[in-house]
């Protein structure tokens, strides 16, 4: 469900959003960094919450969700919403994925404005990625069948750790993230109606009607392959939350 495996190709049309995404998380980082008029683009497109307070530029409740201004933080970011998203993406739908992302993110910083300090200043898609969390953290609360175990327990694991993060490290929006994470979760259950489980079809098995016999001569092989996997699994969540500590870290 997390591991990812496919080729750029497939990625880009299974994931049409988180694709996009990415792509303007890049592209605007160049363009801040590399290009003319790119401190025209931060200077405008920056959360400010005295700017909207004040100046009623409320577009920047909304343009902070794509801009980085360092790149590990732009790298970290991008990174995690290829590892969370695509199950999310695939569960939903393109129109409710990237619906549920935007308002994460725009709720999350209506809080940074509401409850934060008027001279703050921000950016970066965190909150909107914490809202994929808060609907990954429902599935495990309340749909069960969206979600199996193994994925679940990496979920939590995940979830315990950022969160953790949140409070360790310095120069983080913990409002945003915050904030981020309840709209996800407040919003799961309206947006995952319906909502059928995400199947990678390069593990499905093929399924036959035959008794399984009560002696196994595979038992021990297929014991060795499940301890394989669980293996994979934590080296995975090990490296997830290195990315995470980065993120906090770094943005």
């Amino acid at each position: 469900m997390f591991i990812r495996n496919e080729s750029f190709y497939s990625f880009r049309k299974n994931y049409p959003v988180i694709t996009v995404l990415v792509a303007i998380h890049v592209i605007l980082f160049l363009w801040i960094n590399l290009f003319p008029f790119g401190d025209v683009i931060l200077d405008r497109g920056v959360g400010s919450n005295i700017h909207v307070a004040l100046a009623g530029e409320y577009w920047r409740l909304l343009t902070p969700i794509f801009l980085h201004y360092t790149l590990m933080h732009m790298v970290f970011n991008s990174f995690s919403l290829i590892i969370f998203g695509p199950a999310v993406e695939k569960i939903l739908g393109t129109g409710k994925f990237i619906s549920i992302y935007l308002l994460a993110g725009v709720l999350a910083n209506v809080a940074t404005l509401l409850l934060g300090d008027m001279y703050t200043r921000h950016l970066g898609a965190s909150g909107a990625i914490f809202g994929i969390f808060g609907v990954l953290a429902y599935m495990i609360w309340a749909r069960r069948d969206l979600i199996d175990r193994a994925n679940s327990q990496l979920v939590v694991t995940i979830i315990i750790i950022s969160l953790v993060m949140t409070f360790v490290n310095p120069n983080i929006n913990i409002l945003a993230h915050l904030f981020g994470f309840i709209a996800g979760l407040a919003l799961a259950p309206l947006f995952l109606m319906g909502a059928k489980p995400f199947v990678q079809r390069s593990h499905q098995r093929p399924v036959h009607d035959q008794e399984v016999p009560s002696f196994n001569p595979d038992r021990w092989a297929n014991h060795e392959k499940k301890k394989q996997k669980k293996k994979i699994i934590w080296i995975t969540v090990g490296i997830i939350a290195v990315i995470l500590i980065g993120i906090r870290m770094f943005g």
